[in-house]
C-alpha cells in the first residue's frame, strides 16, 4: 500500500528515533501481536507536535486513506497516532465516521487501541450524534465481537453525571455471563468510573447482582481505595 505523502516525514521521524531495545519489551508486553519502533508515549508526542506544526493535522479528505494505510502498517506506532491524531479533532466530524471507527475496532484489536478509540472517539461521537446510539449499540452488542462489545460497555467512560445507567446496564447484563476476561473487565472498569459519580449507584448495583469476582472486585476497587467502602 503506497505512503501517503503526509505521512512521509513522520515515516521519517520514526525510524530515526527506533530504538530496538524498547521495541522488543514493547513487543512482549502486548503478547508478541504487533511490531514496534520502540518510540515511549513522551517522545511519540513530542515528533506528533513537530509534524503537527508542520503539516497540520490529518486532512479531512485523505483521512480514510491515512488511517487505512496506518493500520495496515506492521508498527503498533502507526495505529496509535492514527486514532491519538482522530482523536485531536473528535469535535469536528461528521455522522459518517463511525464506519471508519468500526473498521479500527475490529482491525488489530487489541485493548490498548479499543480503550482509547471507546472513550475517546467512540464516546464523543455519540454524544454528538446521540440518536445513533440505539442502532450503533445494538449492533455491536449483538455481532459477537467482543470488542465491539466492550466498546459498548466503555463508550460512556468520561460521561460522568451524563452516563445513561439504564443502557449500561442492559449491556452489563447482557454480558456478565460471559468469561471473557476483557469483557469481565470493563464491566468492572465501567461500574468503578461510574462510582465516582454516584457510589451509592455503584455498590447497590453490584450486592443486587452476581458479578464476577473479577467485574466486582474492578467496580468497589476506587471506593475501597479512597476508604469510601468497609
Amino acid at each position: 500500500m503506497k505512503i501517503p505523502e503526509y505521512i512521509r516525514p513522520l515515516q521519517a521521524e520514526f525510524e530515526k528515533h527506533a530504538i530496538p531495545e524498547n521495541a522488543f519489551q514493547m513487543k512482549k508486553y502486548m503478547k508478541s501481536r504487533f511490531e514496534f519502533f520502540g518510540i515511549k508515549s513522551p517522545l511519540r508526542r513530542e515528533l506528533y507536535g513537530k509534524h503537527t506544526s508542520q503539516f497540520g493535522l490529518i486532512p479531512a479528505d485523505q483521512r480514510e486513506e491515512i488511517v487505512h494505510w496506518c493500520w495496515e502498517a506492521p508498527q503498533r506506532e502507526w495505529q496509535y497516532f492514527a486514532m491519538e491524531f482522530l482523536g485531536k479533532e473528535v469535535k469536528k466530524v461528521n455522522k459518517e465516521i463511525i464506519v471508519l471507527y468500526e473498521f479500527m475496532i475490529v482491525k488489530k484489536s487489541w485493548w490498548d487501541t479499543i480503550d482509547f478509540i471507546s472513550a475517546n472517539l467512540v464516546g464523543p461521537y455519540l454524544q454528538k450524534f446521540i440518536e445513533q446510539i440505539p442502532h450503533r449499540t445494538t449492533k455491536w452488542m449483538n455481532s459477537d465481537n467482543m470488542w465491539l462489545q466492550r466498546t459498548c460497555l466503555l463508550f460512556q467512560l468520561r460521561y460522568k453525571n451524563r452516563t445513561d445507567t439504564e443502557l449500561l446496564i442492559s449491556f452489563i447484563h447482557q454480558l456478565e455471563g460471559s468469561n471473557e476476561f476483557f469483557i469481565r473487565k470493563a464491566i468492572g472498569w465501567a461500574l468503578r468510573e461510574y462510582s465516582k459519580t454516584d457510589p451509592d449507584f455503584v455498590v447497590r448495583f453490584v450486592r443486587e447482582n452476581s458479578l464476577s469476582g473479577l467485574s466486582e472486585r474492578e467496580a468497589l476497587k476506587w471506593l475501597k481505595n479512597k476508604g469510601k467502602l468497609m
